[in-house]
């Protein structure tokens, strides 16, 4: 796996040092003698290379030195820099800053292949990292799955509740309907002057001289009846009730207890709410 940043960054180190060592000797070969061009060329790219032989050897301990890669930083910047100036003093300078760049690129290919490494798993750690990621996919498609699941039985539930409603709303509609037209006809038959004469004819000979006038039934709330209005009509006297309480209480030996005395109070016939008959008991009973 190493090959694929390595050898790049070989390759591409071996053609800057090649290219530097030549453009140096052409250039300084001039101004002289080539033997001290060529000393020189090889001073930066054994520079170059001695920096770089150190850097690949605190990598593989797994450390780093900032010292050692600025200087040799330096070194490529120097052959980057010595084709550039060289570029500028010939006639085809294009062609020659075309390649200028070549031991920048070279330093940045060994700083990709140094990240690889500090970046590099093994296979298990891979295979460890590929299962995770599949077990995470399988878990996100199955809740995705059972979410849509849920949706579409929602959908259909409301679906169904509201075609139900829909159904009840129109049972109740028809419904209205009929009673209101069968409310329409007994209002029309109550106003009719021979349904009114049939009524009085037929009621007339069971009570003389009543003529009722037929009353439609009222729906609707009504008020519970109070006790009172149950007994307004026949309502006991404290007096009474005190002398009927205690002819009850004494009617045995020993004397009855309330509750006895209210039953047999109510099942005689008599009527009083249970505020009267316990005040009447009390009274009798002090």
């Amino acid at each position: 796996m190493n090959a694929k940043t390595v050898l790049p960054a070989v390759g591409m180190t071996a053609v800057s040092m090649v290219l530097t060592l030549a453009v140096v000797v052409m250039w300084l070969g001039t101004a002289m003698p080539w033997p001290v061009a060529v000393v020189v060329g090889l001073g930066i790219d054994g520079g170059w290379l001695a920096t770089l032989a150190y850097e690949r050897r605190l990598a593989a301990q797994g450390d780093h030195s900032t010292p050692v890669t600025l200087v040799g930083w330096s070194f490529g910047l120097i052959a980057t820099g010595v084709l550039i100036a060289h570029a500028l003093t010939e006639e085809s300078a294009g062609a020659w800053l075309a390649v200028a760049w070549l031991p920048i690129a070279a330093k940045a290919l060994w700083l990709v292949h140094g990240l690889w490494e500090r970046t590099a798993l093994t296979g298990e750690a891979l295979d460890a990292i590929q299962g995770i990621q599949q077990e995470a996919r399988d878990e996100a498609a199955v809740a995705r799955a059972r979410l849509r699941s849920e949706a579409s039985t929602e959908e259909t539930r409301l679906t169904a509740v509201t075609q139900a409603g829909a159904r009840v709303a129109h049972v109740q509609a028809r419904t209205a309907n009929t009673l209101s037209r069968a409310w329409s006809t007994l209002e029309t038959a109550r106003e009719g002057e021979d349904t009114g004469r049939a009524l009085t004819s037929v009621t007339r000979p069971v009570t003389p001289g009543v003529a009722p006038r037929w009353e439609l039934p009222f729906w609707g709330p009504t008020d519970p009846a109070s006790a009172l209005s149950l007994e307004a009509a026949g309502a006991l006297s404290d007096q009474v009730l005190d002398v009927l309480v205690d002819q009850i209480r004494h009617s045995e030996t020993p004397a009855l207890s309330y509750r006895e005395m209210a039953a047999r109070f109510r099942t005689a016939g008599h009527s009083a709410s249970e505020v009267r008959l316990r005040a009447a008991w009390k009274r009798v009973a002090a």
